[in-house]
């Protein structure tokens, strides 16, 4: 007996394993993929996507390519849609009173930066003023106290102190303008209206020199920018792309979006930081490379803890930009601080090393013209109440312009289309058996992985019988897990139902940080919604039977209304349950990009809007 079973055990391996039985809801929250899968998936996508640095070979190549690449990010990016016409508009400028100091005095101003929106700003004055002198441009980061923040005060006053001009101006959503409707999470507001929100940031930063550059005493070849954090990326901005500045010195501000993809919890960063399609025309090693012939010295903080930490970000800016100052036999302007005090700072060993910067670049190394050692200056800092200016009742910010430019959309005539806007691919689908086939409540079950291009992995429940003449693809804003109740009302009706998580939802969100990469696909020129789109087209083509497509929250119904407009075949009817009216809703409701990403894509609101409710 035991010879005739040891004989029978090679054919008994040989039969299929029993099907598993479980409970419908454990089967749909049963995980598919990988831990951490989508959001590695997400960071090789992203990362592998960055415009690289452009190859060139000489000064004079590269002289006229930064130009064109230049005109490009202003133009094609910063500056698209109503940004080209706020640019064209005058500066206008009200000067209040000035306070003052010992060895400075301050001038207390607002500025306008686009039509009907004013910012504060501080123009830090040497007391005694004669003949040309350098202008300083102070750029703030993400301070809560903006311009009345100690150390960016004493930075200021020692500037005007040793005899330079310093404007000092509000960041948006900082200081005096830190208000809701400042806030960065509204700046994408504006992309959804087919303007880009970095166009506020950069106007003020341009009008800021524009004020400096008007005085009399200004000297238009000695012009510097500076800034810690945030006012660091601002410092690389302007002064990439603008030709009006001399030297640049930021401060744990920017790093690669290469690096930020690798080192997403740190240095992600923020909408103005990542705007819409900039990753797709010039990566921050490009806009490092394009300072080239001019004096930059990039600061890192060597044990930083918050974001840009020297260790990973100083290195592979200085290493890609490097090769292009020395096509101007101009390595050496191209230099690195590490500073080594505790955190995320612009304290007196960086502020030392800017006064160093500024004396060796303007003053021909002269000490004495411009000391390096920093004047005690902390007994003149003033309180923000001290500091602190009107502004207009009715100041425009980034949720009142959206509204305004909002109002006449969907675009009649000259719209893009929906394709365009959401820029969708088509994706090839292999499916790969996740799990042995099962049972859910005597129900067939099936377990995929979806791949998609080798670029994505989507999880799917395959539910009831595979030859059924209906067919309904399952998707929600909770993910698969919470649509057991919903699953089971079609399985009921003789269905086979294909439940899955898209990018972002259930089993393929990224846990944290969100949105920030939501942000960074955007900014590699693709969009979330049309990944999202995408992805639930090329399962509906997989089914190879016209699906309906049944969705579960407003986030989810948009993205199956949007994908139903791009192949009414694939998907020629939809059930969506709770989802906007339209999307002035996004607006109206004064929703943000940190908890409805594909919300913001850009134009959207301009080319389309969500079909009318049935009666």
């Amino acid at each position: 007996m035991t010879l005739r079973i040891l004989a029978l055990l090679p054919f008994l391996a040989a039969l299929p394993a029993p099907a598993q039985t479980s409970t419908l809801e454990a089967a749909l929250a049963k995980p598919i993929l990988a831990p951490n899968q989508t959001r590695i998936e997400t960071q090789v996508y992203t990362a592998s996507r960055v415009k690289p640095l452009p190859m060139v070979t000489s000064a004079q190549q590269w002289t006229l390519a930064k130009e064109q690449l230049r005109q490009r990010i202003l133009n094609e990016v910063i500056l698209r849609g109503e940004g080209i016409k706020w640019a064209q508009a005058k500066t206008r400028v009200e000067w209040l009173d000035t306070l003052p100091g010992d060895g400075y005095r301050i001038k207390r101003l607002r500025y306008e930066i686009l039509p009907g929106l004013w910012i504060p700003a501080l123009l830090y004055e040497p007391l005694k003023l004669s003949g040309k002198v350098p202008v300083i441009l102070n750029t703030n980061g993400h301070e809560g106290t903006g311009i009345a923040n100690d150390y960016i005060q004493i930075r200021c006053i020692n500037e005007a102190r040793k005899g330079a001009l310093a404007l000092n101006f509000e960041w948006l959503g900082m200081g005096q303008l830190k208000t809701p409707g400042f806030d960065h999470t509204r700046s994408p507001q504006l992309d959804l209206t087919g303007t880009n929100g970095v166009a506020l940031h950069y106007l003020s930063q341009k009008r800021g020199l524009d004020i400096l550059l008007s005085h009399p005493n200004a000297d238009p070849t000695r012009v510097a920018v500076t800034g810690l954090s945030g006012g660091g990326w601002q410092t690389i901005i302007i002064s990439a792309l603008d030709p009006r500045v001399t030297i640049a010195a930021p401060v744990a501000g920017y790093s690669s979006f290469v690096t930020r993809a690798q080192f997403p919890e740190p240095d992600l960063g923020d909408s103005e930081q990542t705007p819409v399609d900039l990753a797709a025309t010039a990566d921050y090693t490009t806009l490092t490379a394009m300072r080239a012939p001019r004096p930059t010295m990039v600061v890192n903080n060597a044990y930083d803890n918050c974001c840009f930490r020297a260790d990973y970000a100083n290195a592979p800016l200085i290493w890609a930009a490097r090769p292009f100052f020395a096509l101007y036999n101009a390595s050496s302007q191209l230099t690195a601080h590490i500073n080594f005090d505790p955190g995320h700072n612009y304290g007196k060993d960086n502020r030392e090393a800017f006064y160093r910067f500024v004396r060796d670049n303007f003053y021909a190394g002269n000490d004495a013209a411009f000391p390096e050692k920093e004047i005690p200056s902390e007994s003149l800092v003033r309180t923000p109440e001290q500091l602190k200016m009107e502004l207009p009742a009715d100041n425009l910010d980034f949720h009142k312009l959206a509204l305004r430019l909002a109002q006449n959309l969907p675009l009649k005539s000259g719209a893009p289309t929906l394709a365009q806007v959401v820029k969708p691919h088509h994706y090839k689908l292999r499916a790969l058996e996740a799990a042995p086939a099962a049972q859910a409540d005597g129900i067939p079950v099936r377990y995929w992985r979806l791949q998609l291009d080798n670029d994505w992995t989507l999880p799917a429940v395959d539910l009831g019988d595979p030859a059924a003449s209906k067919v309904t693809i399952l998707l929600g804003d909770q993910g698969r897990a919470a649509l057991t109740a919903e699953a089971r009302r079609l399985l009921q009706q003789g269905q086979r139902v294909i439940a899955i998580d898209p990018f972002y939802f259930g089993e393929s969100n990224l846990a944290r940080k969100d949105y920030l990469y939501a942000l960074l696909i955007s900014s590699i020129g693709d969009r979330p919604l049309g990944i999202q789109a995408s992805q639930l087209l090329a399962v509906a083509r997989w089914a190879k039977a016209p699906v309906t497509v049944e969705s579960f929250g407003p986030r989810t119904s948009l993205i199956a209304a949007v994908a139903a407009a791009l192949d009414p075949k694939a998907i020629p009817a939809t059930q969506p349950h709770d989802a906007l009216n339209s999307l002035h809703e996004i607006l109206q409701k004064d929703l943000t990009v940190d908890k409805f990403p594909e919300y913001f894509t850009f134009g959207l609101l301009q080319a389309w809007d969500l079909p009318a409710p049935k009666p």
